[in-house]
């Protein structure tokens, strides 16, 4: 959209039953849907807006708060207000494979390594990855993006000595599914997986590109390879407004 265009007023009806701040919603939604506002695009500031809409801050505010909680914007503090991508419908079931799920929704997906450590299994690795206590472990910490967009950081955590080249293998290819082929393991599949919802601290923030008050979608996981061994326990955390999970589910079979 022209910049003349954005400080021309529009129309907006009042006195017919729809509230300004929905008929403000509803013509940004309709442009940003038929591409006038771009992924990433800021829209006007809320001066202009109101100046456009011939109404009050406070209204479009509304307007803008009504579009952001349909996760088709995003505002920044301090930066201004920009147009969210579609929401990445992100399945989980057996085989979860992040960098497959990307592109058949004709997204680049990207990754790469954050940190990586050895780190001694507590009680809770332990468990989850049935190996004695003290164990060492490759704990990988990772950053998962689509198109450039950050949607999610993870925490990886594999048996050091099943997998000794995994650090490598990963900064190499940006892939954990490419980096345990290497040592070795053709296909993995998802064992279980538990949803929670947070609030993203600072430091998720940072990493994510995401406001003061933005929320997550926290996955934990684990992986088992072919013969239902544990392989690999992750913690994700995932910008919510970015992104949607689909769990899949399978018909009981009939006796």
């Amino acid at each position: 959209m022209t910049e003349a265009s954005t400080t021309e007023k529009s129309a907006v009806g009042r006195g017919g039953g729809v509230a300004l701040w929905r008929q403000i919603a509803d013509q940004l939604r309709n442009e940003i849907a038929g591409g006038v506002w771009t992924a990433d695009a800021a829209l006007p500031t809320e001066v202009a807006l109101a100046t456009r809409f011939g109404v009050n801050r406070h209204t479009v505010r509304r307007a803008l708060a009504a579009l952001s909680a349909d996760g088709l914007v995003r505002s920044d503090q301090g930066r201004g207000t920009f147009v969210l991508a579609g929401r990445l419908t992100y399945p989980i079931s057996r085989r979860t494979r992040f960098s497959e799920i990307v592109s058949r929704q004709a997204r680049e997906p990207g990754g790469r390594m954050i940190a990586s450590r050895v780190e001694s299994a507590d009680v809770r690795l332990s468990g989850f990855l049935e190996v004695p206590q003290g164990t060492p472990l490759i704990c990988l910490e990772t950053l998962s993006v689509a198109d450039g967009v950050p949607i999610s950081v993870s925490l990886n955590w594999f048996s050091a000595d099943r997998f000794p080249n995994l650090v490598t293998g990963y900064a190499e290819t940006g892939s954990i599914t490419a980096a345990v082929k290497a040592e070795g393991v053709e296909n993995y599949l998802r064992r279980w997986t538990r949803v929670r919802a947070e609030t993203a601290d600072a430091k998720d923030r940072d990493r994510l590109q995401l406001p003061v008050g933005a929320s997550l979608l926290v996955t934990e996981a684990l992986n088992e390879d072919q013969r239902g061994n544990p392989l690999h326990f992750s913690i994700t955390r995932f910008a919510a407004d970015r992104i949607e999970l689909e769990i899949e589910s399978r018909p009981e079979p009939r006796g």
